[in-house]
């Protein structure tokens, strides 16, 4: 979570050398209605929380377009709920076409000049549409922009721990490492879905990433730091199928591979995302396709086995056992790594706010100080850990098959 210190403000995103600038490739309006679609299939539990983060906001030219993808549960009950006490809200009902069907189908009926994209188990934070109309207003070449959002449970409880990974220069660089930029965050100008197409419906999963990716060809994004939205995790997330997780975050990553291929600081982005996508979802992968063959279906068994093979085949061995205690603790050490980063750049952030500060008061000076605090002891944390892992790792690398895992999976 983003340490509450009252200079959450935008940062400056680097737009992709050479891409167009949006002003001279798509038209604007001039209207600044933003629509917000809430796609949701059989989230109607929290669809009502979703809606009313949106209508309680303080910018009040929107519209609300929730698209019932085929639910089973109440959520039409609950949609139709706000239609019929607020006009501002419609509900578009279809046969289910999957996620990337439903966000299309609310961009076929949104009216607005701005876009935005809120699954229905989602929330945004109070002020978040206004603050991305004014930074999309203040970065006139940029088809969108992003903020930051932070975790919450199934209740609504904050995840304290967390921290969301940021985009420090290159916004398309830091999309090829990390996971920079979450759905609930981002503003668009309506226009760009003319220039590069909707939401390509083959994925079933990283269908924004695909996107962000062929906006980036093309056109600058501004990413800034202020928080403006919650995205909630629940045993009913669809990240719980991990090999679908692995596959298609792993097909959009490799869409851009030719790409990278022509700049190394693209390449070496590149390899630190397969690592990224194979670390949070390899192993669990790894695990649902033990489970698989261990309870009897063979067939799904079989199926995540082949999407080891493309896109995490280190993963084969982890399957029968082999290896499984080094993969965890290489895991960890690259878990640790990515967070020393982030929380690095925070603190350069902080010092930079408090020294650039010209009147700053003695309350904000000592919420400075104390977030300040936070991130070092954070920093030393991290430090430790990788002190410790690393050493872990060097001695299980001494096992001949060991070593031999170990340079397949730096190689991958």
């Amino acid at each position: 979570m983003t340490p509450d210190n009252g200079v959450s403000g935008g940062a400056g995103g680097a737009g992709t050398e050479g891409s167009e600038r949006y002003g001279e490739g798509l038209p604007t309006t001039g209207a600044e209605r933003v629509t917000v679609v809430i796609p949701c299939y059989n989230q109607g539990r929290f669809l009502g929380e979703a809606v009313e983060s949106v209508l309680s906001q303080s910018y009040q030219d929107l519209e609300v377009v929730v698209v019932d993808d085929g639910s089973t549960d109440n959520t039409a009950e609950v949609a139709s709920s706000y239609t019929r006490r607020d006009s501002r809200v419609r509900l578009i009902g279809q046969a289910n076409r999957g996620l990337a069907g439903a966000r299309n189908r609310g961009l076929e009926e949104a009216g607005g000049e701005y876009m935005m994209f809120l699954d229905s188990d989602d929330r945004l934070l109070p002020g978040a549409i206004g603050v991305g109309v004014r930074e999309l207003k203040s970065h006139p070449y940029s088809a969108f922009v992003s903020g930051i959002c932070r975790k919450i449970t199934a209740d609504g409880s904050v995840v304290s721990e967390w921290e969301q990974f940021r985009v420090r220069d290159d916004p398309y660089l830091e999309l090829l490492r990390s996971c920079p930029i979450y759905v609930p965050a981002v503003m668009y100008r309506s226009s760009v879905f003319d220039a590069v197409g909707d939401f390509d419906t083959w994925y079933k999963a990283a269908e924004d990433y695909d996107l962000y990716y062929r906006i980036l060809e093309r056109f600058p994004v501004h990413c800034h730091d202020t928080q403006v939205a919650e995205i909630r995790r629940h045993d009913t997330n669809m990240t719980h199928d991990r090999t679908s997780m692995l596959m298609y975050n792993m097909s959009a990553l490799r869409s851009q591979r030719k790409r990278a291929k022509g700049d190394k600081r693209y390449l070496d982005a590149y390899k630190a995302g397969e690592r990224l996508w194979r670390d949070w979802h390899g192993t669990p992968a790894v695990k649902q396709v033990r489970t698989h063959f261990q309870e009897g279906r063979w067939g799904q068994g079989l199926k995540g086995l082949l999407a080891l093979l493309r896109y995490y085949p280190q993963g084969i061995a982890l399957v029968a056992h082999i290896g499984v205690e080094h993969d965890r603790v290489a895991r960890r050490l690259r878990h640790h790594q990515r967070e020393l980063e982030t929380h690095e750049y925070l603190l350069q952030r902080l010092r930079g706010v408090r020294k650039e500060g010209t009147e700053v008061d003695e309350r904000r000076d000592k919420a400075l100080r104390a977030a300040m605090k936070r991130e070092r002891r954070k920093i030393r944390h991290h430090t430790e850990r990788i002190r410790h892992l690393t050493s872990r790792l060097q001695t299980l690398g001494g096992r001949w098959w060991q070593g031999w895992l170990v340079r397949k999976t730096k190689n991958a």
